[in-house]
């Protein structure tokens, strides 16, 4: 496997105060109210026009920052008491051109550079990044957390997780593409792909999981279809959680998809009770891969027709 696995720091007690770096999207929001609901103060960064705007009243303090001032992150952080950090939620890059402060904003400062030249100048790939993001906040007194530790509850499950079961085939086309899958996060090149009667329709890449699934449906037309998402080998859970929700799920509905499997433990479901009420209105079956299969299929390949074993979980 590439990679090395990280050691994370151990979460603090209630009430230390935890730092929450926040991008786009639901996730920052529901590790906020984790955290409150656990007795943590939080205090916020959001990046600047990245951010959801139902975050800041949920933050004892919060801040907007630019997205390449590390040194100003570990500031505002150490001023707030917070020694730990979470940091989650994807950037948009096109909301970044829509903001005429952005070539001020934007300007790293001496921090982010030492950290470009020290780490980045080869390898730009997504951990590569959160590595170096990680290491310069710990060189400054802030250590990142594991994501999930606020929302267990949030955290995909073992076997099939809807109403709505898998048909044969779907569950054959699991074991067909999970050993693939998993040589895909080996090379770091996607979290996901799509099969249907064993034929691979697409491979996630640089475009991200919505556009792969709208590639798929333009390639297959006949609905039935499915998605397996899984984490990269020894991801690091600081933030690299592969992420699913809803809107994943009406993407998928309306691309022809009827079958998600992602890994179980190991892939992120916002809010998942209503996620698995909507994937069974949608007639479509989600389905949680064992870790321990996952590694077993990648070292054996499946034979010809096998069935992935797909107990329900109540």
């Amino acid at each position: 496997m590439s990679g090395t696995l990280s050691i994370l720091a151990d979460p603090p007690a209630p009430p230390a105060p935890i730092g929450l770096i926040a991008g786009g999207g639901r996730l920052p929001i529901l590790i906020a109210r984790g955290l409150a609901s656990l007795g943590h103060p939080v205090h916020g960064l959001g990046l600047a026009r990245q951010y959801d705007g139902e975050l800041p009243p949920l933050c004892e303090s919060f801040s907007d920052v630019g997205l390449l001032r590390l040194g100003g992150w570990a500031k505002r952080l150490k001023q707030s008491g917070c020694k730990h950090a979470i940091m989650v939620g994807r950037v948009d890059k096109a909301e970044l051109m829509h903001d005429r402060f952005r070539v001020l904003k934007n300007i790293p400062d001496l921090r982010t550079i030492i950290s470009w030249q020290r780490h980045l100048r080869h390898d730009r790939r997504s951990h590569a990044v959160l590595a170096a993001i990680a290491e310069e906040l710990d060189r400054q007194g802030v250590s990142l957390i594991d994501s999930t530790s606020p929302i267990p509850d949030h955290l995909s499950k073992s076997g099939v997780m809807t109403l709505t079961r898998p048909t044969r085939e779907q569950e054959s086309d699991i074991e067909f593409a999970w050993p693939l899958l998993t040589e895909l996060l080996r090379l770091d090149i996607g979290q996901s792909i799509a099969v249907r009667e064993k034929d691979v329709i697409c491979v996630e890449a640089v475009e991200g999981t919505d556009k792969m699934i709208e590639r798929g449906g333009q390639i297959c037309r006949v609905p039935g279809w499915t998605m397996c998402k899984g984490a990269r080998a020894e991801h690091d859970r600081r933030s690299d959680v592969p992420t699913v929700g809803i809107h994943t799920l009406e993407n998928l509905h309306r691309a022809g998809g009827r079958c998600l499997a992602i890994a179980a433990g190991d892939v992120i479901m916002l809010d998942r009770e209503e996620m698995i009420q909507a994937a069974d209105r949608l007639g479509i079956s989600i389905v949680g891969v064992p870790v321990s299969h996952a590694i077993r299929t990648t070292a054996n390949q499946p034979r010809s027709g096998g069935v992935l074993p797909v107990p329900s979980v109540g």
